[in-house]
């Protein structure tokens, strides 16, 4: 869905306090204070690389432009940030300013993070320059940095959610037996952490989740913000980075204790967009963009398949609802953009292609079966084979949203452009649904899917009114709306 689901966004603003519990400490000795400071952070951290950051906070006069300098000495390599412009040469790191946050005033902090590969340790740097200037003078020796232990393996619940692979235009699992996803989305992760009320909306509590379960779905997709995940400096600390990320695992955790097969979508991301169907005029991740950015997209996703690469239970759906075509009446422009990203007509900051997007995940070992969505909020899929990326690991499927609203709504669309699609790699309608509190449309949808053993979501898990969200229950212990009625039922008659 487009739309935000709750009204008013919070104003978010002020510096982000430590995104982790690895810390290089700022404290100063007998009060006094350093010419500047910098609180260096790993959010997340797994075999073979890790997610940073730095807090730099300037007490000196103020600076037109900075650069901070630091050594990585366990052999890291810096492989890509944002916030600056990240460099590294042997083992000295420099991150410095962008045009957008170039400036330094007194008293004023700047954060910005990096991804980077480590084997072997991974010790902290001790010391900072900004602008040649050492900064955290006078730290209190007595609290020595430490390096930070190994998270362990992301969780694979109880064995029972399928690790997936695609084969032909079938998902299977392990023993080659064919797998359809079946299931809701659970909205929330997306807009609760960026509009500053928490992570989830509502409970996702084994009991919440059990709940889900009960309807006999098998698969629930989980919306995402990258500058949540990424820990960005407006989102509340207590939304952001390492809790972010750890929140999002423990609910794949649970998912997946349940036998059910949890799909991470990136839904809102940064750039500003105030062309043709604009969602919001905001820079910031608070909207759906018609299409992924270029500066963060793909380190959230680096991020995320490192996370989850061990975890064949988990698929990646790359982004919501892209739109590219709204900014440009050259369809052929937007599917080029959809594909390559890079400078596209209509859409001011630079983009993501999907082809980078795949490479970002498969760059970091994870074979996780990875969805793209098409144009028009991904329900146009008729050029998809065309422009379908390239993936090395032979696992990429096709998303596809509906709604009673969308231009291919009717058989006649499905006849002539998925099924063409879903000929030649697995079709997943990752939202279906309808804005009149009854489910006569999703009725249909589900019989044309079902006669092709094709896969789909309900939109959405959570309490709102089914004729704005549209939402599949009343309550969180599974009570369904009049339109929630008809996914139950429905998946429940299923043969399982």
């Amino acid at each position: 869905m487009r739309h935000p689901p709750r009204s008013g966004l919070l104003a978010v603003a002020g510096a982000v306090a430590l995104l982790g519990s690895v810390v290089v400490p700022a404290v100063t000795a007998h009060g006094a204070t350093p010419t500047c400071t910098v609180e260096y952070t790993v959010t997340n951290q797994w075999d073979a690389g890790f997610q940073g950051g730095v807090r730099i906070t300037n007490n000196q006069a103020p600076l037109s432009s900075w650069s901070l300098t630091f050594d990585l000495t366990g052999g890291q390599k810096v492989t890509q940030g944002w916030n600056a412009k990240w460099s590294q040469s042997g083992r000295t790191v420099t991150a410095a300013g962008e045009s957008y946050n170039g400036s330094l005033g007194t008293g004023a902090s700047v954060s910005a993070g990096f991804l980077a590969s480590w084997s072997g340790s991974n010790p902290l740097p001790t010391a900072f320059k900004l602008n040649g200037t050492t900064c955290n003078a006078g730290s209190d020796p007595s609290t020595p940095p430490t390096d930070p232990s190994p998270t362990d393996p992301p969780p694979a619940g109880d064995g029972k959610a399928p690790a997936l692979r695609v084969s032909g235009n079938k998902f299977v699992d392990a023993g080659g037996k064919n797998r359809r996803l079946l299931g809701v989305n659970r909205s929330g992760g997306e807009f609760m952490c960026v509009q500053g009320y928490g992570i989830w909306d509502g409970p996702v509590d084994d009991a919440a989740i059990k709940a889900i379960a009960d309807w006999k779905a098998n698969a629930v997709r989980i919306p995402l913000n990258e500058e949540c995940w990424l820990g960005l400096s407006h989102i509340k600390p207590e939304y952001a980075g390492a809790n972010y990320i750890n929140a999002v695992k423990d609910l794949v955790s649970r998912v997946e204790a349940h036998g059910m097969t949890p799909i991470v979508e990136l839904h809102w991301t940064y750039g500003q967009y105030t062309g043709n169907s604009a969602g919001c005029s905001d820079v910031h991740a608070t909207c759906q963009k018609p299409m992924p950015d270029a500066q963060y997209t793909p380190s959230f996703w680096s991020s995320v398949a490192n996370t989850f690469k061990n975890d064949q239970a988990v698929v990646f759906d790359l982004f919501n609802e892209p739109y590219p075509d709204r900014a440009t009446s050259s369809l052929t422009d937007a599917w080029k953009c959809w594909r390559d990203g890079g400078t596209c007509p209509g859409i001011g900051y630079r983009v993501a292609g999907m082809q980078s997007l795949v490479d970002a995940v498969r760059a970091t070992g994870a074979r996780n079966v990875i969805l793209a969505g098409g144009l028009a909020y991904s329900n146009d899929l008729g050029q998809w084979p065309a422009y379908r990326p390239s993936d090395p690991a032979g696992n990429l499927a096709a998303s596809y949203h509906v709604y009673n609203f969308n231009t291919c709504s009717s058989e006649s669309c499905w006849n002539s452009t998925l099924a063409p699609v879903a000929a030649q790699v697995p079709l997943v309608a990752g939202e279906i649904g309808e804005n009149t509190c009854s489910h006569g449309f999703i009725d249909r949808v589900m019989k044309w899917f079902d006669d092709r053993g094709l896969s789909y979501l309900g939109w959405t898990w959570n309490t709102w009114d089914c004729s704005s969200g549209p939402s599949l229950i009343s309550a969180y212990d599974g009570t369904p709306t009049a339109f929630g009625v008809g996914l139950r039922d429905h998946l429940r008659a299923l043969p399982q």
